[in-house]
This record gives structure tokens, sequence and C-alpha cells, in this order.
């Protein structure tokens, strides 16, 4: 049995900690809002993340940052990117001992180009931690908690440590594989979000299936290139935190990204979308990172030039996707290292 602090008491948090708890492992979730630490205290539920679901009672809460810190051989951070760094900083200040990191967020911090793991060794002493893991994959938390099989994959340079991970989350339902590629797995769990803000602008604009097959093979090309000029494996893109990932969130009812694109392609303006979903939308953000990253790397993606000119320049998705489809002529085997 581990002693496990999942830091974020949102929905994926909240389904990590449900994993965990079934799995045997003394696990605390930690979250700033005291109503809700009494509220998966006493009523065993997270009804603003996870209605109608009952956590196991071994699943407990608290809103005091030392305690979960202090508590924890491991901490799982599920935060949203934005508070990634303000957090690790907090953390960093109530450490005694080594812990290990696992970090399940999907995003890239604009400006600066980190990915997680970069934010976390930046924050965190490298006295202070056994090492960093990451953990992604096609994943939705309302799935996880019915139970339904879902399959992921943990990174990590350390590889004794990314199998200690997949010990503590394996079980009949939550099957869990090991990958060397760090920056694969971190690019493609942050990158497909911006794809997938594309697919539900492409569906509330009405376009059907055939458009949303070409935004999510032509994704997965801008996923790829970009990924491998930054040092990743061409492969991982092909695997469960890639294609896998991507298509999941492209095509889910679930998916918060796919959500706040169909509303943007029926008209709605960002300002609203952000408002009245009252959850983070990691693509938006990491739209803006993505496109400084193909500035920096000097790597062609049209979808996410076509995605940020909606998104921060006021163009109309209908007007975006006119000139898309209205570029030049290419051949499709240029379409992963090529311009396409």
């Amino acid at each position: 049995m581990e002693k496990v602090t999942i830091v974020g008491a949102g929905s994926w948090g909240t389904a990590l900690g449900f994993v965990l708890a079934e799995n045997g492992h003394d696990s605390l979730v930690w979250t700033r809002r005291a109503e809700q630490v009494e509220e998966i205290n006493t009523q065993h539920t997270n009804n603003q993340y996870l209605p109608d679901v009952i956590l196991p009672e071994n699943l407990t809460s608290t809103s005091v940052l030392a305690e979960a810190v202090q508590h924890a051989n491991v901490i799982i951070l599920a935060v949203p990117t934005v508070a990634m760094r303000e957090t690790c900083k907090k953390i960093q200040n109530e450490l005694k001992t080594p812990t290990l990191f696992v970090h399940v967020s999907k995003g890239i911090e604009p400006d600066s180009l980190k990915r997680i793991s970069e934010i976390i060794e930046e924050e965190v002493d490298e006295s202070l931690r056994t090492a960093i893991v990451v953990l992604s994959g096609p994943s939705h938390a309302e799935e996880v908690v019915l139970r339904h099989p879902t399959t992921v994959a943990v990174a990590s340079c350390n590889m004794k440590e990314a199998e200690r991970v997949q010990d503590l989350f394996m079980n009949n339902y939550f099957r869990v594989y090991t990958n060397t590629d760090v920056v694969g797995v971190e690019l493609g769990g942050a990158l497909k979000n911006v794809i997938a803000l594309a697919a539900g602008i492409s569906d509330g604009l009405g376009y059907g299936d055939n458009a949303k097959a070409a935004l999510i093979t032509r994704g997965l090309a801008e996923i790829t290139r970009l990924g491998v000029q930054m040092g990743a494996e061409q492969e991982t893109f092909s695997g469960l935190t890639g294609l896998g990932d991507l298509v999941v969130t492209c095509t889910s009812v679930h998916s918060r990204n796919w959500k706040a694109g169909n509303r943007l392609g029926k008209g709605q303006s960002l300002d609203k979308v952000t408002r009245e979903m009252g959850m983070v939308i990691e693509g938006v953000r990491t739209t803006k990172a993505a496109y400084q990253l193909a500035e920096h790397f000097e790597t062609t993606m049209p979808l996410t030039e076509a995605l940020y000119s909606i998104l921060f320049q006021e163009i109309p998705p209908k007007q975006a996707v006119d000139q898309l489809m209205s570029r030049g002529k290419k051949q499709e085997i240029d379409m992963f290292f090529g311009d396409i």
C-alpha cells in the first residue's frame, strides 16, 4: 500500500483518486474549497465534477496543503496547467522528504513554452523528488468511475518509478503501459486539445464526419511533425497518448475542448464559452503555446494557425476553414514531414 496525495479535486483528479482507493492505497485529495472537502469526507461524492458517483469511503480530502503533502509518498498533480507553477512552488515549501511526482495535466505553458515536467523540474528542488512521471492517454473521468475499460501510458526517464506508478494504478478496468518518451507523451496529450477544439468548431459549423476525419488525420500530422522537431519519437504519436487521445478528445461528448469548439462554431464568443462552461479549457491556452512553438521550430501547422486566428484574432470560423481549404496543392506523402 502506498500513501498517495492527489493535488486537485476536479473530475480527473477525483477519478484517479477513485482508482487508487479501490486499489487499496491510502488516498487523500487536496482542494482549496472547504465545502468540497466536507462533501467528499461525509457524503463520499463530488457532484460538481462527477454527478451521481459514490466515491470509496477510504478516499478522503483536506484543504490543508501541508497535511496533504506530508501525507504522501507519491504526489499526483491534477491541477490545470495555468495553476501548475504556483502549485509546485507551494508544494516545495511543504516538502520534507524526497517524493515521487506524477502529473496528469495536459498542456504547455505559453511564452516559456515549457512542458509540465519542465515546470516541475524548475519549481521543485531535485533533492525533494525521486522522479517525475507523466500519466496520459484516452481517459475520460466519467467513464473511469463507471469502471469502463481504460488504457493509459506512464512515461519517465526513471523506468523503475514509472513501473511503480504502473503498479499503483493497474486493475481489471484501468490498464497502464510504460513509455520512455516523456517529450512525446506530454506533447501528444497537450496538442490533441488544440485539434479537439478545431473538431468541435467543425461540428458546430455542421460540416459532418468527412471534415472531422480530415481534421483528426491532418491534426495528427501536425502534432507528429512538431513533436519530432522537439525530440520526441515518431512512434509515440501512433500510440495511446497520440492517436488514441486525439480520437477520443475529438469525438466524445465528454470532451470539454470539443464542447467549447462546438459552441464557437455555432457563433458564441470565446468569453461567453469560457464563462458558461465554468471549467478550464486547456486547448485555448495550449493553442497559443502551440502557435509559438510552431514559429520557434519553423514548423508548418496550418490547423493550429487557423485555430489561433479564430481564438485570438477574431477571424470568423467559416472564414478560417475557407482559407484552409483554398491553400495550394500538396502531395499527401509530405503530410508528416513536409509542408501540408
